[in-house]
């Protein structure tokens, strides 16, 4: 069977038209969208992969940019024009002390237990505190570990990945990028004095978060 244009149906539409296809499908999602999605919704041997290359290469340069989050994809406003979203951003209310350093704590040593949360932190982790992260989507539950007891992990989610424009937890932000977005106050964070963290704002680098 063919259309008006001699194409079977079961071929695949031309590259543009899967890049037509993509950007319609990421311009309509409000969360990213991975590749696996991406074809269980386009039309049989149609390749998004592809197609996302094609679209990356065209978006670069201009006002909105095609990034990559995670293993998904997404199309967000081009960072040095952020500054023209401030209207219409909303202020978003700090998170207590408890709940920033638990979460720079699962952010740096991904996956970790609770129990090594309170062990570098050195006091005991409210659920409380857990809870907020996980409703907010910053964290979520990773893989038990094999070992007795077979505790659950924590790792950070795609949306804490989105949220400062991270590809993945590899190009995590320092303490200097988590105080710029408002998620971190001035005091310096357990084990680590004032000089510290002058010294953190400069490099980047915290003992706190060392491998």
């Amino acid at each position: 069977m063919t259309d008006p244009e001699g194409q079977t149906l079961f071929d695949a539409p031309p590259m543009g038209e899967q890049e037509r296809m993509v950007e319609a499908i990421l311009f309509a999602s409000a969360e990213p969208v991975s590749v696996a999605d991406l074809v269980s919704r386009m039309p049989h041997g149609a390749d998004p992969a592809e197609a996302l290359v094609h679209l990356k290469k065209r978006y670069e340069g201009r006002g909105v940019n095609l990034v990559k989050v995670g293993d998904a994809w997404a199309l967000r406003t081009a960072p040095d024009l952020g500054f023209l979203m401030r209207r219409e951003t909303v202020e978003t209310r700090k998170l207590s002390r408890a709940a920033i350093e638990t979460l720079a704590i699962v952010a740096y040593h991904q996956p970790v237990t609770r129990a090594e949360i309170e062990e570098i932190r050195g006091v005991a982790v409210s659920r409380g505190t857990v809870d907020q992260l996980l409703e907010l989507d910053w964290i979520r539950l990773g893989r038990r570990r094999m070992t007795p007891g077979r505790p659950v992990t924590f790792v950070v989610t795609e949306h804490f990945l989105d949220h400062f424009g991270l590809e993945s937890a590899r190009d995590l932000p320092g303490l200097k990028e988590l105080r710029a977005a408002g998620l971190l106050d001035n005091r310096p964070l357990p084990g680590q004095s004032a000089t510290d963290d002058e010294d953190e704002a400069t490099t980047g680098q915290s003992e706190l978060f060392e491998d």
